[in-house]
């Protein structure tokens, strides 16, 4: 297996060239990881937001963001930069300290997620053992903050869009992890890079939804009612609930919702594309490529040219699972309250366990082929 490129290692060492010692090198390495994944996660964003009022726009017969930057896409920039400036308003009688705090325990997870997710073969911020199990940790965070903010605002239409999205979010979490599981007990680790490493040498048969077809629906719900897409945005649903757990909300307190909600859909999108369909790794393996090519495996351009397709087939599935869930979002209607909770409970947590009991089967029955 190719060992990829360590960002750590090569980053130290060019700064150990330059007569730094290992230390200090060191030192300047630590908040490098922490600005690569806000910054990434950022652009990401800004993209997902642009892609959001193009693909609408299309859908309805319209044009979308058009004048303000080439092909309106500097609109995602003017929205940002009027949330920033635009007056923080906290109600007189709500409990200031958990109003602020809501906002940031909604965003700040989600951030830090973008750690364990590989973009490259050996491209990501920290190769993390744990890294699945710390995803699931951080994202069992979030419902905490979105009912902080419903109860701290002293207001009931907020307790309550507050209440449904504690509700909901811990409805799919369950079908998510059990999702999440039957790939780990496949994958035999984890770590999301060996998961995509488990997925290689076989190209496109190799991808994990061919062996977890329901696990990958499942994960793929569950994955839009955690972001609160349509038709899952029941917290929101504003001629319900006035705006759900932000009514009280204004300025950047705002719009750290909406940024940790696109935050979250970009992610689940980079984490379909790695636990199911091979991360990196390319339709048709690079031995294959090479062998056609008559070119051999070790060869320096080979290698650079491996190295930025797969960062490129990372993001081209990513976005292609975004594309879909914006997509859906202008193409079917809400579900109620009620239907959303059954789906969840009656519905993806027994098909959830089902996956699970029959993944462990296959495992002992057919071991070369679900990771035995």
């Amino acid at each position: 297996m190719n060992p990829g490129i360590d960002l750590q290692q090569r980053f130290i060492e060019t700064l150990t060239d330059f007569g730094l010692s290992d230390g200090i090198s060191k030192l300047i390495w630590m908040p490098v990881p922490m600005l690569l994944m806000i910054f990434g996660a950022t652009v990401g964003v800004l993209v997902s937001v642009w892609l959001e009022r193009k693909i609408s726009a299309a859908a309805q017969q319209r044009i979308g963001p058009e004048f303000i930057g080439p092909l309106g896409i500097l609109a995602p920039v003017a929205d940002g930069m009027k949330l920033v400036f635009k007056e923080d308003v906290v109600p007189a009688n709500s409990d200031p300290w958990l109003f602020t705090l809501g906002p940031a325990l909604v965003v700040i997870p989600v951030f830090l997620s973008y750690l364990i997710v590989p973009f490259g073969e050996n491209l990501l911020v920290s190769n993390v053992g744990l890294g699945i199990f710390l995803w699931i940790a951080f994202s069992s965070i979030v419902p905490i903050g979105l009912l902080m903010s419903g109860y701290s605002s002293n207001n009931k239409y907020a307790l309550l869009g507050g209440l449904r999205a504690a509700a909901q979010s811990i409805s799919y979490e369950i079908p998510l992890a059990l999702a999440v599981l039957a790939i780990v007990m496949m994958s035999n680790s984890l770590s999301t890079v060996e998961i995509v490493e488990k997925q290689a040498g076989y190209g496109i048969l190799g991808w994990n939804v061919w062996r977890q077809p329901f696990g990958f629906i499942l994960f793929w719900i569950s994955a839009l009612a955690e972001c609160e897409r349509i038709p899952f945005d029941l917290p929101e649903a504003e001629e319900e609930l006035v705006a759900g757990y932000q009514t009280e909300y204004s300025g950047m307190k705002f719009a750290l919702f909406y940024l940790g909600s696109y935050v979250n859909l970009v992610l689940s999108a980079l984490l379909v594309a790695v636990l199911y369909f091979g991360g990196w790794e390319l339709p048709i393996p690079i031995e294959t490529l090479a062998d056609l090519l008559h070119i051999p495996q070790d060869n320096a351009i080979l290698q650079v040219v491996d190295a930025s397709l797969g960062i490129t087939m990372t993001l081209l599935k990513a976005y292609f699972f975004l594309f879909l869930a914006i997509l859906l979002r202008w193409t079917v209607p809400r579900v109620r309250i009620d239907q959303l909770l059954d789906l969840g409970w009656k519905f993806l947590l027994p098909v959830g366990l089902a996956n699970l009991l029959i993944t462990a089967g296959l495992k002992l029955t057919l071991p070369f082929a679900f990771g035995g």
